[in-house]
């Protein structure tokens, strides 16, 4: 039947139990996020709604790697969510996620071409041992322990194998590897002028410096006069208007988020920032943009030492 047909079926079932004589039923909803996109949330509301009635005895457990999950449902179903949270998080250290990554892809003992497999699992020994492959598992480890990030990396990787290319490599990886950090944010870093590049590598070094701490525009405005004083003849000294104006564009396009709620009080210059582009979006995107400077680029791979 359809899915209206077979949820109204499921609700007529369990609303005809009662808390004395059912036996209790327990749903667990993997990746509950996407649960919420479904039309209206009808399924969780209906499920919720059931658990705080006297009906079929029900508990939903909800699981998601989404952090700010209680947005994204509607009022009503809000409502009925008992809003107990349990946060879990990963606690294995590089040397097992290694071990994760050959659990994962290697082939199993009952596997019917013995020949074939026992080269697939050698390859793979191979590329947990290679550097270039560490440095992409590290590099993602870092970013996420979530595992659903490292089967998305295998799944692409493996999905380049073809009767010619029987074997995983390690440019496989490193191409999957792109695919997933290959964004809408750092995409839109090849629209932006180069004034406003530069002062997206300002924040990038302001980060470095002060280990991920929040900035201002003043802050930003002085690293890029740093570089101006340095490198003048490669780039215009904007005025701090037309500075300000293209800091605001990249605060329109979300690429720079205030940590705080404006205030009165507080001058536009002062107020608390932060960057939602990690070095690795910075550097990949400055690598495909279009005519951009050699000093501008070499700033962006320098550290603040020189400055």
């Amino acid at each position: 039947g359809s899915f209206a047909e077979n949820l109204a079926f499921l609700l007529e079932a369990l609303r005809k139990g009662d808390r004395t004589s059912s036996c209790p039923v327990l749903f667990i909803l993997d990746e509950f996020d996407l649960f919420v996109h479904h039309k209206n949330q009808t399924l969780l509301y209906n499920l919720f709604d059931i658990s705080q009635s006297a009906q079929t005895p029900i508990t939903v457990i909800g699981l998601t790697c989404r952090q700010d999950i209680l947005e994204l449902l509607e009022k009503r179903v809000k409502s009925r969510f008992s809003h107990r949270q349990i946060y879990l998080m990963n606690s294995f250290d590089f040397k097992q996620y290694i071990r994760i990554f050959k659990e994962q892809l290697s082939l199993p003992n009952e596997f019917p071409d013995e020949s074939f497999a026992q080269k697939w699992n050698n390859n793979v020994q191979h590329l947990s041992e290679d550097k270039t492959v560490k440095d992409i598992l590290q590099n993602l480890f870092h970013y996420t322990k979530d595992l659903r990030s490292l089967h998305l990396l295998l799944m692409l990787a493996v999905s380049n194998v073809t009767v010619r290319h029987p074997l995983i490599t390690a440019s496989d990886l490193q191409e999957a590897s792109k695919q997933i950090r290959m964004d809408s944010k750092a995409n839109i870093v090849h629209g932006l002028s180069v004034l406003e590049i530069c002062l997206i590598i300002a924040m990038k070094h302001l980060n470095d410096v002060y280990e991920g701490e929040p900035f201002n525009f003043q802050m930003v405005y002085n690293e890029f006069q740093k570089f101006i004083q340095r490198k003048a003849h490669c780039m215009y000294n904007f005025e701090k208007p037309v500075v300000m104006k293209a800091f605001e564009h990249l605060l329109q396009l979300e690429l720079v988020k205030p940590i705080e709620r404006p205030s009165v009080r507080v001058q536009r210059e002062y107020l608390l920032m932060k960057l939602v582009l990690d070095n690795n979006q910075i550097m990949d995107a400055l690598q495909a943009y279009p005519n951009c400077p050699t000093d501008v680029k070499q700033w962006a791979a320098s550290s603040l030492s020189w400055l």
